[in-house]
């Protein structure tokens, strides 16, 4: 018998329920770098007492699958599902799920958190130190390992994505978040990774009633830092990119906006702010290094398609630091959150 799916990658013989099309589904999978296809793989099933499985009803494309399309994420193998923006409605639960009902709406976080670690008792559910277990080479190659992710290679668990018809979320009475019928899936969506990521910025931004808030990059994560901070009370939020749609959108969510193309930033901030405004950048850096930024913007594309020279960003990025410095006021960048446990093991 040929079965319709290969060997040894994410959708494993345990999850395949029999020989029969109907319990087979379609899922996006990766093969390659560059070659991403629509195939025919195994159902999930409940492996353990606190699984469930969804139907998946909506998902989005990360622009962290970029850097899986391109090749730069270490330990992906042919077959992998891809996916880890997922929502749906349950229709299996383990026995030890008792928080989920068959039929519930659910967003599911990227995150794989058991709930009982320290860091899941802390809050730092991205930090669960339980649910990758190959986090051993995910700590060689990241310095720490953070929590299992869903479709995003095997040294962060090798568990499959939700781009598929059919999801098995594990841990499913941390995770999953019910969503009411009065909210749509499109709504609700973003709850599953980009809405907490553009919150988390405007949170490390440290933004107190009335402040002016500078976000670098008014892609996916920088719509909604741009929209956090105003709902934290930020007076004024400036918002740079060069894309047109960016901008165009940014100002439909409250913020002014600067055309880095068509201007100097550093002195467009300062003849607008007086010298006095905070930062809360849509790029990875060392928060403690205002000097180390390393530019990170938010965008649907990968850093190595932006137009703009690295070079000329980071050192755009490092003279914005030094006014948010001089102005007193701490620089603070956003990062993943599944991040947050390397820096806390360095701190």
């Amino acid at each position: 018998m040929v079965l319709p799916f290969q060997l040894g990658t994410l959708c494993d013989l345990a999850s395949w329920r029999g020989h029969s099309e109907e319990i087979i589904m379609r899922a996006l999978c990766w093969h390659g770098k560059g070659d991403v296809r629509v195939d025919t793989v195994p159902d999930p099933k409940i492996q353990h007492p606190r699984d469930a499985v969804i139907k998946i009803t909506a998902c989005a494309i990360c622009g962290s699958d970029l850097h899986l399309l391109d090749g730069y994420q270490p330990t992906m193998e042919s077959g992998d599902i891809l996916g880890h923006e997922n929502m749906g409605e349950v229709i299996e639960l383990g026995s030890e799920v008792t928080n989920l009902k068959i039929g519930d709406r659910v967003v599911v976080p990227f995150t794989i958190s058991c709930g009982q670690c320290w860091f899941c008792q802390k809050g730092l559910f991205s930090c669960c130190d339980r649910t990758n277990p190959n986090a051993e080479l995910a700590a060689q190659a990241m310095g720490q390992s953070p929590a299992g992710l869903f479709g995003f290679s095997h040294m962060l668990g090798g568990y499959s994505g939700g781009q598929a018809e059919y999801l098995r979320v594990p841990m499913a009475d941390v995770g999953p978040i019910k969503i009411p019928d009065s909210v749509t899936d499109e709504q609700a969506l973003f709850l599953s990774d980009i809405f907490p990521t553009g919150y988390m910025a405007a949170v490390n931004a440290q933004i107190e009633p009335g402040d002016t808030v500078a976000i670098w990059g008014c892609g996916p994560v920088g719509q909604f830092a741009i929209r956090s901070a105003l709902m934290l009370g930020a007076g004024r939020v400036i918002a740079i990119d060069e894309v047109p749609e960016r901008l165009a959108m940014a100002e439909a969510g409250g913020a002014e906006t600067i055309d880095f193309s068509k201007t100097d930033v550093y002195d467009e901030l300062m003849k607008r702010t007086e010298n006095v405004v905070r930062t809360a950048a849509s790029m990875r850096s060392d928060a403690r290094r205002p000097d180390m930024v390393r530019p990170m913007p938010c965008s649907t594309r990968s850093r190595r398609q932006l137009s703009w020279p690295p070079t000329a960003f980071t050192s755009c990025a490092r003279r914005s630091c030094a006014a948010a410095r001089r102005a007193r006021f701490p620089f603070r960048a956003s990062m993943s959150a599944w991040a947050t446990r390397s820096r806390l093991a360095r701190l």
